[in-house]
């Protein structure tokens, strides 16, 4: 199974690195993606901030350039966002989606209209300083950078290209302070369409525990819903 895993707001492909390493001891392979404007040496121009479709355009090349063989396309938290707007474009490239406590939108939703008034406040805060790039959070991996506003803002434009559907797992991170999951997780822990995994963690299941989110992939990477 190939994975291509996407990384959430601030943090990049980096966050995956035990993830990447256990899956591919496995016999997987991997691919973990920094996301535009997120790179370890800094933004390329702080004054051009990439938004959502700058991210969906990357992730869809990485897809797209592929050998053609169909792909796990995974994302965390606001790559929720990215990983739906690739398989809206790349559907058939797609064995399936897989959401790590992250957001599931419909056309004409951004992170901004689905997350909690907390991560509402904290983008706003965050921006202060220029308007474009909200700092990272207290708490995050000193390798973190400050992530552009204009992703989280802009609305995601979906199609609805026809073709079969890539299967879908959501894996929660159980409940935590200011969650903007909580309603999604509760339904989709009993939406037959969905494969519904939790590790109750927290929110970055990732760096929180590695070994049990790379067991749950893999074992998604032979299940169906």
């Amino acid at each position: 199974m190939k994975f291509v895993m996407v990384p959430g707001g601030w943090q990049g492909g980096w966050v995956f690195d035990p993830v990447a390493a256990e899956l591919r001891r496995g016999g997987h392979q991997v691919e973990a993606v920094t996301l535009a404007g997120l790179e370890p040496d800094g933004p390329p121009d702080v004054d051009r901030p990439p938004n959502l479709d700058t991210h969906i355009d990357q992730v869809a090349e990485i897809v797209g350039g592929g050998d053609g063989t169909p792909v796990t396309l995974c994302g965390h938290s606001y790559a929720g966002m990215v990983i739906t707007g690739v398989a809206d474009r790349l559907g058939d490239r797609i064995d399936q989606l897989v959401y790590i406590d992250a957001y599931v939108p419909d056309d004409g939703d951004s992170c901004w209209s689905l997350t909690s008034d907390r991560f509402r406040e904290l983008f706003m805060a965050g921006a202060r300083t220029d308007g474009r790039w909200v700092a990272v959070p207290d708490g995050l991996d000193p390798r973190a950078r400050p992530h552009p506003l204009a992703s989280l803002v802009q609305s995601i434009r979906l199609t609805g290209t026809p073709g079969p559907a890539p299967r879908r797992a959501f894996i929660s991170g159980g409940p935590w302070q200011g969650s903007p999951f909580t309603t999604l997780t509760e339904r989709l822990r009993d939406d037959a369409g969905w494969r519904f995994l939790e590790i109750p963690v927290g929110h970055n299941i990732a760096r929180r525990d590695p070994h049990r989110l790379a067991v749950a992939l893999g074992s998604l990477s032979t299940n169906s819903p």
